[in-house]
C-alpha cells in the first residue's frame, strides 16, 4: 500500500500544468498538501480545465517555454524540487503534421532541457518523465506493447516522443547513473479520457462539443482500438511510480506502461455507444472526407504487467465507470450550475476512496 502523504509539504514541479492531465495532477497534489510549481507557456485550449480551477487552486504558476534552457535552469535551481512530473508537450498528432518543428522543439528539445537542468541540481530529486504509448514502433500487434519493445512512430508526434526517450536513456545511463541524488523513470500511458479535455481532434472533446450543440459528432475512425482509461487512473500510476522510485534506486532509468487490461480494450464506436447511455438523445456519423486523413493506427494496445507486478498498479474503474465519470463532468460543466473546482476535487476524493477500498493506498 502506498502512502500518498509522502507528497505533503514537498516541493513539486509540474511542467505542462495547464494542460489536461497536468491540471488534474496539480489539483490532486495540492489536495495532498504538496507545494506545487507549475510551468507552462500557454493555455492550449479554450475552455481550459486549469483556468476553471485557477482561482481556488493553491499553486505557483510560471509562464515559461521549456525550450528556453536558460529560464528553465534558473527555475529548477531556485525552486529545488523534491519531485518533478514532466508533462509539457505538443500532444496532438494532427498538429504535428502541420508544425513538426515546434513539435520536436517542445517534445524532444524541451525534455532535453529539463534533463540538463536536473544535472545541476545538488539535492535529492525524483523525476517522472511522461511520454506516450505512441512512442512505440506500431506494428499493429494484438499482444500489447511491452516496455522493451522497439520505439519509433511514423508521425512527427510519435517520433518526437520516441526521440525524447532515446535522450532519456542516454542521460539516465551516462549523466545520472553515478548521481545518487537524481532518479528518473519513464511513464507511457494509454489514451487518457476524463472531464476538462477540450483538445482538437480527440474523441471525447469532439463528442461533447457536438452534443452540447445538439449536433451529431463526426467520427474519423470508428473502428480504431485504443487503451482508453480515466485520467485519474494514469495519474495514480505516475504517483505510485514516483513513490517507489523515491525509495528504490534500481528503478532508475526504467520505463513503465500504464493502460487498461487488454481484455477491455474498446474501439471508438464502443466507447461512444456507452457514453450515449449517460448523455441521452445524441448521435454520431462517420467522417467520409478522405482528403483530411492523417496516419493513425487502427490497433494500439499496451501491456501493463510490469506496472502491475512491480508497482501493484492496475486500473480499478470499469469501462462504464470511466464513461460515466467523464460524461458527468461535462454535463455538469455545460449546465453552468456547478463549481467545476469542487466537482473535479470531488471526483479525486471519490477515486481516492476506491484506492483505499482496493488497498492500494492508505
Amino acid at each position: 500500500m502506498y502512502n500518498l502523504k509522502i507528497f505533503k509539504g514537498k516541493k513539486v514541479i509540474i511542467t505542462g500544468h495547464s494542460g489536461f492531465k497536468g491540471s488534474w495532477l496539480a489539483l490532486w497534489l495540492c489536495h495532498l498538501g504538496a507545494n506545487v510549481l507549475g510551468i507552462s507557456n500557454a493555455y492550449s485550449t479554450n475552455p481550459n480545465h486549469f483556468k476553471l480551477l485557477k482561482s481556488k487552486l493553491k499553486i505557483k504558476s510560471l509562464n515559461i517555454d521549456i525550450s528556453n534552457l536558460n529560464k528553465l535552469e534558473k527555475v529548477v535551481k531556485y525552486y529545488k524540487p523534491d519531485f518533478v512530473f514532466h508533462l509539457a508537450a505538443q500532444a496532438l498528432v494532427g498538429k504535428s503534421y502541420i508544425d513538426p518543428m515546434s513539435t520536436f522543439k517542445s517534445n524532444t528539445i524541451g525534455t532535453l532541457n529539463l534533463l540538463q537542468s536536473l544535472r545541476k541540481l545538488k539535492k535529492k530529486c525524483t523525476a517522472i518523465i511522461i511520454t506516450s504509448d505512441k512512442s512505440y514502433k506500431n506494428l499493429e500487434i494484438n499482444r500489447g506493447y511491452r516496455e522493451e519493445d522497439l520505439l519509433g512512430g511514423k508521425d512527427p508526434y510519435s517520433a518526437s516522443k520516441g526521440a525524447a526517450e532515446m535522450i532519456l536513456h542516454c542521460y539516465s545511463n551516462i549523466f545520472f547513473n553515478k548521481k545518487d541524488n537524481i532518479k528518473i523513470a519513464i511513464a507511457r500511458a494509454g489514451n487518457v479520457i476524463g472531464g476538462g479535455d477540450w483538445s482538437e481532434d480527440r474523441l471525447i472533446p469532439d463528442c461533447v462539443k457536438s452534443w452540447a450543440l445538439k449536433k451529431k459528432v463526426v467520427l474519423r475512425n470508428p473502428h480504431s482500438t485504443r487503451p482508453w482509461q480515466h485520467v485519474l487512473e494514469a495519474l495514480s500510476g505516475y504517483l505510485f511510480l514516483a513513490i517507489e522510485l523515491n525509495k528504490k534506486k534500481d528503478l532508475h532509468g526504467e520505463a513503465f506502461n500504464f493502460g487498461p487490461s487488454n481484455k477491455v480494450n474498446k474501439n471508438v464506436i464502443s466507447l461512444v455507444k456507452i457514453m450515449k447511455k449517460f448523455w441521452k438523445n445524441v448521435d454520431w456519423k462517420k467522417d467520409n472526407n478522405k482528403s483530411k486523413k492523417i496516419f493513425e493506427s487502427n490497433l494500439l494496445k499496451l501491456n501493463s504487467n510490469k506496472s502491475k507486478n512491480i508497482l501493484n498498479w492496475k486500473t480499478i474503474l470499469n469501462f462504464n465507470e470511466v464513461s460515466k465519470m467523464t460524461i458527468d463532468w461535462y454535463k455538469n460543466y455545460y449546465s453552468y450550475k456547478i463549481n467545476m473546482y469542487n466537482f473535479s476535487l470531488g471526483q479525486i476524493k471519490y477515486y481516492q476512496k476506491l484506492l483505499i477500498k482496493k488497498k492500494k493506498i492508505k
